[in-house]
């Protein structure tokens, strides 16, 4: 929780320029519901650590939870919270917290996989761990969401060395055995972050129905199939 303040009040302090318009940073105006998620799920060694890019507007965003789906938060988890809202909202993103009536496919089907393959979520929590490598979201003019990867250059280092700080940190106080990225992206920075640290680091196929090869199929089974094949879960 002390890693996860220090990042929050030091992201909030970054500026971006266009065509970045909004940015939204969940761990400050919605910290109570993040806090209940660490303080609940977080307070043990983990021997896996998924590891997302950064929260989505119908997801992290409106619950403070990474991949938070509100109906798996909710109803699953068991979590719920008063949700503030950011300073500056655009208005066809607004955060309405847990009566937001949208659904978060990239959390539906990450959080769905792993409800229907543990059951109760204390049975998930006790070895597992999900975490969030960027904890801003991005929004253009035009309400698009923005990824932390097509931030400028500058942007883009200045971010990334408070939010390697912060995963180095996590990893140091769960000590995990795998650190599996969900995409490329969380992958490639999990690698770079690791260095001299024990976890392995492998990588899943990215929820998202922005990608062709998550539409493809059941995505809930190319995963497992993935973690299976790496030796994170039996197969």
């Amino acid at each position: 929780m002390e890693a996860a303040r220090e990042l929050a009040v030091r992201a909030d302090a970054l500026r971006f320029d266009r065509p970045v318009a909004f940015v939204y940073n969940p761990l400050v105006y919605a910290w109570s519901a993040h806090e209940m998620y660490l303080r609940r799920f977080g307070g043990s060694r983990k021997e896996v650590v998924f590891l997302g890019m950064n929260p989505g507007p119908f997801g992290m965003a409106q619950t403070g939870v990474p991949f938070g789906e509100i109906a798996a938060v909710r109803d699953w988890m068991g979590l719920q919270a008063a949700i503030g809202r950011p300073a500056r909202e655009h208005p066809r993103r607004p955060v309405r917290g847990f009566a937001c009536p949208r659904s978060e496919v990239s959390g539906r089907r990450l959080w769905g996989l792993f409800a229907r393959r543990f059951g109760a979520p204390e049975n998930f929590f006790r070895r597992h761990f999900v975490v969030n490598y960027c904890p801003l979201a991005f929004l253009e003019a035009g309400g698009r969401n923005r990824t932390p990867d097509k931030l400028r250059p500058a942007e883009k280092e200045r971010l990334d060395r408070l939010c390697d700080a912060h995963l180095r940190r996590v990893l140091e106080v769960l000590r995990p055995k795998w650190v599996i990225g969900v995409g490329a992206f969380a992958a490639r920075r999990a690698g770079i972050v690791a260095g001299d640290l024990p976890p392995r680091i492998g990588q899943i196929l990215h929820p998202s129905p922005a990608s062709p090869a998550a539409n493809r199929g059941d995505w809930a089974a190319q995963a497992a199939a993935q973690l299976a094949a790496l030796g994170v879960w039996p197969g």
